[in-house]
C-alpha cells in the first residue's frame, strides 16, 4: 500500500502530494512522474507502479502544482523545481536504497533537463517511459540537452510512438555515452499495444522487468 506524503514544490506554489509505495525487499526507488495531461493517480501510473513494485522497485509518484490544484500547466521553471524537490524528498524516504528517477513522457524530459542543467547528487540513473522527442513535427531538438546528462539513461519507447520515431530516436540514444534503448513491440506513446504483438507478456510487466533489470546493474 502506498503512503501519502506532501512536499514543497516551490516556495510560491506550495505543497503537492506524493505516493510512496515500497514493497518488502525493495532493491531501489524510482521517482515516477506523470505525463503532461494526467496526474500521479492516473491508471497508467497506478498500473506501472504496481508492476514495478512486483519486481522489487519502490516508487515515489508525485504531482506538479498544476496537476495538484488544477489550471494550466506550470511553466518550465516550476516543473524543473518540482522534479528536483520530488527527488530530494524520495532520497529522504529511501533509507539507503539507490534512487533513480524518470517518468512518462513530459516528466522524464523534465528530469533529464534538470539533470543537464545541474547534476542531481546521488541520482543513479534516469528511466524514460516514452521520451517525447518532438510534439508534432519530427526533429531531435528536444534531445540536445541529453548530451549534458551525466547519469545513465534508459529509454523505453513504443514501436508506434508518434512522438518518437525510432528512425530519429535510435541514433540519438546511440550517440549518448551512457544510454540504452528498449523498443516495446507495437506500443504507442501511452503504451497501448496491438493484438499482433510478438509476445504474450503484458506490457506493464515488460516495462517493469526491463527497467528493474537495468536499475539492478546501475546500483
Amino acid at each position: 500500500m502506498a503512503v501519502a506524503l506532501k512536499f514543497i514544490a516551490t516556495r510560491e506554489k506550495g505543497e503537492v502530494s506524493a505516493l510512496y509505495a515500497r514493497p518488502h525487499g525493495a532493491t531501489a526507488v524510482l521517482v515516477l512522474g506523470h505525463g503532461s495531461g494526467t496526474n500521479m493517480r492516473h491508471q497508467f501510473m497506478q498500473d506501472l507502479s504496481d508492476a514495478l513494485n512486483e519486481v522489487g522497485i519502490a516508487t515515489f509518484r508525485f504531482n506538479y502544482p498544476y496537476s495538484e490544484k488544477g489550471g494550466g500547466m506550470d511553466g518550465e521553471k516550476v516543473r524543473l523545481a518540482t522534479v528536483r524537490a520530488a527527488i530530494e524528498t524520495a532520497m529522504k524516504q529511501a533509507r539507503g536504497l539507490p534512487v533513480f528517477a524518470g517518468g512518462h513522457s513530459m516528466s522524464g524530459r523534465m528530469i533529464s533537463m534538470a539533470s543537464a542543467e545541474d547534476p542531481i547528487d546521488g541520482l543513479k540513473g534516469i528511466v524514460f517511459f516514452a521520451f517525447p522527442l518532438y510534439a508534432s513535427k519530427p526533429d531531435t531538438a528536444r534531445a540536445e540537452h541529453l548530451k549534458n546528462v551525466a547519469a545513465p539513461m534508459l529509454f523505453l519507447s513504443g514501436q508506434r510512438d508518434r512522438m518518437a520515431d525510432l528512425k530519429l530516436l535510435s541514433p540519438v540514444v546511440k550517440g549518448l555515452e551512457r544510454a540504452a534503448l528498449h523498443v516495446v513491440d507495437t506500443a504507442d506513446h501511452g503504451f497501448k499495444v496491438l493484438k499482433r504483438r510478438n509476445t504474450d507478456e503484458p506490457v506493464m510487466e515488460e516495462l517493469a522487468r526491463v527497467a528493474g533489470a537495468w536499475m539492478s546493474k546501475k546500483k
